[in-house]
Protein backbone atom coordinates (compact mmCIF):
# COMPACT_ATOMS: atom_id res chain seq x y z
CA UNK A 1 0.00 0.00 0.00
CA UNK A 2 1.22 3.48 -0.83
CA UNK A 3 1.59 6.04 1.91
CA UNK A 4 -0.04 9.46 1.83
CA UNK A 5 3.28 11.06 0.92
CA UNK A 6 3.75 8.61 -1.95
CA UNK A 7 0.27 9.32 -3.29
CA UNK A 8 1.15 13.02 -3.14
CA UNK A 9 4.25 12.37 -5.25
CA UNK A 10 2.19 10.47 -7.83
CA UNK A 11 -0.45 13.21 -7.92
CA UNK A 12 2.22 15.87 -8.44
CA UNK A 13 3.85 13.79 -11.18
CA UNK A 14 0.54 13.39 -13.01
CA UNK A 15 -0.16 17.09 -12.64
CA UNK A 16 3.25 18.12 -13.98
CA UNK A 17 3.09 15.63 -16.85
CA UNK A 18 -0.44 16.57 -17.86
CA UNK A 19 0.27 20.31 -17.81
CA UNK A 20 3.52 19.81 -19.74
CA UNK A 21 1.74 17.75 -22.38
CA UNK A 22 -1.22 20.12 -22.78
CA UNK A 23 0.97 23.24 -22.97
CA UNK A 24 3.32 21.65 -25.50
CA UNK A 25 0.62 20.10 -27.70
CA UNK A 26 -0.29 23.13 -29.90
CA UNK A 27 3.34 24.24 -30.21
CA UNK A 28 4.45 20.73 -31.17
CA UNK A 29 1.76 20.45 -33.86
CA UNK A 30 2.57 23.90 -35.26
CA UNK A 31 6.27 23.04 -35.46
CA UNK A 32 5.54 19.65 -37.04
CA UNK A 33 3.26 21.22 -39.65
CA UNK A 34 5.80 23.96 -40.37
CA UNK A 35 8.63 21.49 -40.85
CA UNK A 36 6.57 19.24 -43.15
CA UNK A 37 4.60 21.67 -45.28
CA UNK A 38 6.82 24.76 -45.52
CA UNK A 39 10.20 25.44 -47.05
CA UNK A 40 12.04 28.49 -45.69
CA UNK A 41 15.58 29.65 -44.89
CA UNK A 42 16.75 28.22 -41.60
CA UNK A 43 14.42 25.22 -41.71
CA UNK A 44 17.30 22.81 -41.05
CA UNK A 45 18.42 24.88 -38.06
CA UNK A 46 14.87 24.95 -36.66
CA UNK A 47 14.62 21.17 -37.09
CA UNK A 48 17.92 20.73 -35.26
CA UNK A 49 16.89 23.09 -32.46
CA UNK A 50 13.59 21.23 -31.95
CA UNK A 51 15.38 17.89 -31.60
CA UNK A 52 18.33 19.24 -29.59
CA UNK A 53 16.93 18.12 -26.19
CA UNK A 54 17.07 14.53 -27.44
CA UNK A 55 20.86 14.61 -27.73
CA UNK A 56 21.87 17.19 -25.12
CA UNK A 57 22.56 15.97 -21.58
CA UNK A 58 19.38 16.79 -19.60
CA UNK A 59 21.50 18.69 -17.06
CA UNK A 60 22.64 21.04 -19.83
CA UNK A 61 19.01 21.60 -20.84
CA UNK A 62 18.16 22.41 -17.23
CA UNK A 63 21.09 24.81 -17.04
CA UNK A 64 19.93 26.60 -20.20
CA UNK A 65 16.44 26.86 -18.69
CA UNK A 66 18.00 28.47 -15.61
CA UNK A 67 19.75 31.04 -17.79
CA UNK A 68 16.57 31.92 -19.69
CA UNK A 69 13.80 31.37 -17.13
CA UNK A 70 15.61 31.93 -13.83
CA UNK A 71 14.83 35.04 -11.80
CA UNK A 72 17.81 36.78 -13.35
CA UNK A 73 17.15 35.38 -16.83
CA UNK A 74 15.85 37.34 -19.79
CA UNK A 75 12.39 35.76 -19.70
CA UNK A 76 12.26 34.66 -16.07
CA UNK A 77 13.29 38.09 -14.78
CA UNK A 78 10.58 39.77 -16.83
CA UNK A 79 7.93 37.29 -15.65
CA UNK A 80 8.91 37.84 -12.02
CA UNK A 81 9.06 41.64 -12.22
CA UNK A 82 5.87 41.99 -14.27
CA UNK A 83 3.61 39.24 -12.92
CA UNK A 84 5.41 38.01 -9.81
CA UNK A 85 5.75 34.57 -11.41
CA UNK A 86 8.81 32.53 -10.47
CA UNK A 87 9.23 29.20 -12.26
CA UNK A 88 12.34 28.12 -10.36
CA UNK A 89 11.64 25.96 -7.25
CA UNK A 90 7.98 25.61 -8.25
CA UNK A 91 5.96 22.80 -9.83
CA UNK A 92 5.39 24.98 -12.91
CA UNK A 93 9.15 24.98 -13.43
CA UNK A 94 9.11 21.18 -13.32
CA UNK A 95 6.33 21.24 -15.93
CA UNK A 96 8.39 23.57 -18.13
CA UNK A 97 11.43 21.30 -17.92
CA UNK A 98 9.28 18.26 -18.74
CA UNK A 99 7.66 20.10 -21.65
CA UNK A 100 11.02 21.00 -23.19
CA UNK A 101 12.23 17.41 -22.92
CA UNK A 102 8.96 16.01 -24.33
CA UNK A 103 8.70 18.43 -27.27
CA UNK A 104 10.98 16.54 -29.72
CA UNK A 105 9.10 13.26 -29.29
CA UNK A 106 5.75 14.97 -29.76
CA UNK A 107 6.92 16.82 -32.87
CA UNK A 108 8.31 13.61 -34.35
CA UNK A 109 5.09 11.65 -33.87
CA UNK A 110 2.93 14.45 -35.29
CA UNK A 111 5.33 15.03 -38.16
CA UNK A 112 5.01 11.43 -39.31
CA UNK A 113 1.23 11.75 -39.15
CA UNK A 114 1.21 14.95 -41.22
CA UNK A 115 3.60 13.47 -43.80
CA UNK A 116 1.19 10.57 -44.28
CA UNK A 117 -1.63 12.89 -45.40
CA UNK A 118 -1.94 12.84 -49.19
CA UNK A 119 -1.58 16.40 -50.46
CA UNK A 120 -3.91 15.51 -53.33
CA UNK A 121 -6.76 15.41 -50.84
CA UNK A 122 -5.91 18.93 -49.71
CA UNK A 123 -5.63 20.02 -53.33
CA UNK A 124 -9.04 18.52 -54.10
CA UNK A 125 -10.59 20.44 -51.22
CA UNK A 126 -9.03 23.67 -52.49
CA UNK A 127 -10.33 22.93 -56.00
CA UNK A 128 -13.86 22.60 -54.58
CA UNK A 129 -13.63 26.10 -53.14
CA UNK A 130 -12.25 25.56 -49.66
CA UNK A 131 -9.84 28.13 -48.31
CA UNK A 132 -6.43 27.06 -47.03
CA UNK A 133 -7.74 27.19 -43.45
CA UNK A 134 -10.91 25.26 -44.33
CA UNK A 135 -8.88 22.58 -46.12
CA UNK A 136 -6.66 22.27 -43.07
CA UNK A 137 -9.61 21.95 -40.67
CA UNK A 138 -11.59 19.50 -42.79
CA UNK A 139 -8.83 17.35 -44.32
CA UNK A 140 -5.41 17.61 -42.67
CA UNK A 141 -6.43 18.00 -39.05
CA UNK A 142 -8.96 15.11 -38.91
CA UNK A 143 -6.51 12.74 -40.64
CA UNK A 144 -3.75 13.61 -38.17
CA UNK A 145 -5.82 13.35 -34.97
CA UNK A 146 -4.54 9.81 -34.16
CA UNK A 147 -0.97 11.06 -34.63
CA UNK A 148 -1.69 14.01 -32.37
CA UNK A 149 -3.04 11.68 -29.70
CA UNK A 150 -0.03 9.38 -30.07
CA UNK A 151 2.34 12.34 -29.74
CA UNK A 152 0.46 13.53 -26.67
CA UNK A 153 0.81 10.12 -25.01
CA UNK A 154 4.52 9.99 -25.84
CA UNK A 155 4.96 13.46 -24.37
CA UNK A 156 3.06 12.46 -21.26
CA UNK A 157 5.19 9.34 -20.79
CA UNK A 158 8.40 11.31 -21.35
CA UNK A 159 7.30 13.94 -18.84
CA UNK A 160 6.64 11.24 -16.24
CA UNK A 161 10.23 10.06 -16.53
CA UNK A 162 11.94 13.44 -16.66
CA UNK A 163 14.76 13.81 -14.11
CA UNK A 164 17.91 15.67 -15.14
CA UNK A 165 16.47 18.94 -16.45
CA UNK A 166 13.90 19.05 -13.63
CA UNK A 167 16.35 18.65 -10.76
CA UNK A 168 18.69 21.21 -12.35
CA UNK A 169 16.05 23.83 -13.05
CA UNK A 170 13.31 23.29 -10.45
CA UNK A 171 15.34 21.47 -7.76
CA UNK A 172 14.12 18.55 -5.63
CA UNK A 173 11.68 20.08 -3.16
CA UNK A 174 9.23 17.83 -1.36
CA UNK A 175 5.64 18.76 -2.12
CA UNK A 176 6.69 21.26 -4.81
CA UNK A 177 8.91 19.72 -7.47
CA UNK A 178 9.60 16.17 -6.24
CA UNK A 179 8.08 14.05 -8.99
CA UNK A 180 8.34 10.26 -9.24
CA UNK A 181 11.91 10.08 -10.61
CA UNK A 182 13.14 12.59 -8.04
CA UNK A 183 11.33 10.79 -5.22
CA UNK A 184 12.92 7.50 -6.27
CA UNK A 185 16.33 9.18 -6.38
CA UNK A 186 15.78 10.70 -2.93
CA UNK A 187 14.62 7.36 -1.56
CA UNK A 188 17.78 5.65 -2.79
CA UNK A 189 19.83 8.03 -0.65
CA UNK A 190 18.16 6.77 2.55
CA UNK A 191 19.38 3.39 3.88
CA UNK A 192 16.61 0.87 4.48
CA UNK A 193 14.14 2.66 2.20
CA UNK A 194 14.09 -0.04 -0.45
CA UNK A 195 10.39 -0.85 -0.02
CA UNK A 196 9.28 2.73 -0.67
CA UNK A 197 11.58 2.96 -3.69
CA UNK A 198 10.18 -0.30 -5.05
CA UNK A 199 6.58 0.90 -4.67
CA UNK A 200 7.31 4.18 -6.48
CA UNK A 201 9.29 2.38 -9.19
CA UNK A 202 6.42 -0.04 -9.81
CA UNK A 203 3.95 2.87 -10.09
CA UNK A 204 6.31 4.65 -12.48
CA UNK A 205 6.54 1.53 -14.67
CA UNK A 206 2.76 1.05 -14.67
CA UNK A 207 2.02 4.66 -15.63
CA UNK A 208 4.73 4.86 -18.28
CA UNK A 209 3.88 1.47 -19.77
CA UNK A 210 0.21 2.40 -19.97
CA UNK A 211 1.02 5.63 -21.82
CA UNK A 212 3.39 3.87 -24.24
CA UNK A 213 0.94 1.05 -25.00
CA UNK A 214 -1.80 3.60 -25.69
CA UNK A 215 0.58 5.59 -27.89
CA UNK A 216 1.54 2.49 -29.90
CA UNK A 217 -2.11 1.56 -30.36
CA UNK A 218 -2.88 5.05 -31.64
CA UNK A 219 0.08 4.95 -34.05
CA UNK A 220 -1.06 1.58 -35.46
CA UNK A 221 -4.60 2.89 -35.78
CA UNK A 222 -3.32 5.98 -37.58
CA UNK A 223 -1.25 3.90 -40.01
CA UNK A 224 -4.23 1.68 -40.78
CA UNK A 225 -6.50 4.65 -41.31
CA UNK A 226 -4.04 6.42 -43.58
CA UNK A 227 -3.52 3.28 -45.64
CA UNK A 228 -7.28 2.97 -46.11
CA UNK A 229 -7.59 6.61 -47.17
CA UNK A 230 -4.71 6.41 -49.64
Amino acid sequence: MLSEAEWAVIALSLRVSLVAMLVTLPLAYALAYLLVRRRFPGRVLLDAAVHLPLVLPPVVTGWLLLIVFGRNGAVGGWLYETFGVALVFHWSGAALAAAVMALPLMVRAMRLSIEAVDRRLVGAARTLGATRWQAFCTVTLPLTVPGIAAGAMLGFARSLGEFGATITFAANIEGQTRTLPLAIYSGLQVPGNEDAVARLAVMSIILSMGALVLSEWLVRRAQGKDAHVL
